[in-house]
């Protein structure tokens, strides 16, 4: 472990990627309109990937006494440091306001890992999700498994269902749950590939909460393509993607026992992918309704900064220096 670290200042000399110019031509073109001028400070933080900050969350499962004294060293403090109306003492989140990456932890066969890098953000969907012990969970899109590793430090559900229909990315979840999670819990949790938008209809009504991390046009990776026709083709099919999430969502309701939520999550800015997609939901499925997060939202504050005029049902994280978390999309709904 302390040999890792010597690691981590040798990250400030890479060579930084390049950016993509069509994804980028494309997000001024439509990020200008939905934010306005807000897009040029969010521009600069996403197309400058040295100023990108990591958080660590820690493994409970895997405790090293030296970590977190480590990090102090290092300029970590615990994120979330607000009264949230859900934080179990088990999360372990730790960020800093200045880059650099912390060495990550290679996949060892047996072996746990101590702790997952991760955008700090990403946890939002998990503390609004608020999975309590013994809860039956869904986690419907689970690759690449940060967000279901944060539920398991947060609880110990009844069952705990991880779904990826992506080979690739299902292969990637399983590695995850085998890094972090120990054995006797891994024999309780279901990992599947099944397509998303059946599942409310093979599984309907048998979980208490659902997280929908829905597959989207990751603005921060989609800019640093480094197959021209790749992004390209990425951006047609963005148009696309709207249609699936809604599908996704669907299904998840379908899935959902009456009074359970679910919380739905995307790492983009587009309006077509977050508001426009859960409107759409409200005004289609008339068996949920909206849940207020306002107060998750004001709490973190802190360490985020959201965009303003959002309805109380969700939140949008921007990027800035200093505090370059997001992007991440939060939206809570309950099943009547």
């Amino acid at each position: 472990f302390l040999l890792s670290l010597k690691l981590e200042n040798k990250t400030g000399g890479k060579i930084q990627k390049q950016i993509c110019q069509v994804v980028l031509d494309h997000f001024d073109k439509q990020y200008t309109v939905e934010l306005g001028d807000v897009w040029t400070s969010i521009r600069h933080v996403l197309t400058y990937p040295l100023c990108w900050q990591y958080a660590i969350l820690l493994n409970k499962f895997s405790q090293s006494p030296e970590l977190e004294s480590t990090l102090h060293v290092k300029g970590y403090q615990p994120a979330f440091q607000g009264s949230l109306p859900y934080l179990p003492a088990s999360l372990k989140c730790y960020i800093r306001r200045t880059p650099g990456r912390f060495p990550a932890q290679k996949h060892q066969a047996g072996k746990l890992k101590e702790y997952y890098l991760l955008n700090a953000a990403s946890l939002l969907p998990v503390l609004a999700l608020e999975v309590k012990d013994g809860e039956d969970v869904l986690d419907l899109c689970a690759a690449p498994g940060g967000k279901s590793v944060a539920i398991l430090q947060c609880a110990h559900p009844g069952q705990f269902h991880c779904n990826e229909y992506d080979d690739l990315r299902s292969r990637w979840l399983k590695q995850t749950i085998e890094s972090f999670i120990p054995y006797p819990l891994i024999n309780l949790m279901t990992i599947t590939k099944l397509d998303g938008r059946q599942i409310g209809d093979l599984k309907p009504e048998l979980y208490d909460k659902v997280l929908v991390d829905a597959p989207c046009s990751n603005d921060r990776s989609w800019l640093f393509s480094s197959d021209i026709q790749q992004a390209k083709l990425r951006l047609i099919e963005r148009k696309e993607l709207s249609s699936l999430q809604f599908q996704l969502l669907r299904s998840a309701i379908k899935a959902l026992r009456p009074g359970g939520s679910l919380v739905y999550s995307t790492c983009t800015l587009s309006k077509a992918e977050n508001s426009d997609v859960i409107n759409l939901v409200l005004n289609s499925c008339s068996n949920v309704m909206p849940v207020d997060i306002s107060e998750m939202a004001q709490a973190v504050s802190q360490e985020f900064t959201c965009l303003n005029g959002m309805q109380q049902h969700e939140l949008l994280v921007l990027p800035e220096k200093g505090r370059a978390w997001g992007p991440m999309y939060v939206a809570k709904l309950k099943k009547m």
